[in-house]
């Protein structure tokens, strides 16, 4: 069964991405995203990050954005499960 964190990350992804209704629904933890989706350009970043930060109450400093963050789905949710944990 999917975590919240995973229900409001694919949320976030749509909602911040246009994405269509469902097509985060489908994604795995091997789903490519920065390089992938086309919705996902470099001004998308900035505003996936701060909605992320948003929902889920977290902060994401400067120096752990990286490539392998947006690479794919299952890295960005490690990420922000990790985030929550120690929030």
């Amino acid at each position: 069964m999917a975590s919240n964190t995973d229900l409001l990350l694919r949320r976030i992804l749509t909602d911040v991405l246009g994405l269509k209704p469902g097509q985060a629904d489908r994604f795995t933890a091997d789903t490519g995203l920065f390089g992938h989706l086309p919705e996902l350009d470099s001004m998308a970043v900035a505003g996936l990050l701060t909605e992320m930060e948003d929902r889920l109450d977290i902060v994401i400093e400067d120096d752990e954005v990286d490539g392998e963050l947006l690479e794919s789905f299952g890295s960005l949710l490690t990420f922000a499960e990790g985030k929550r944990a120690q929030a």
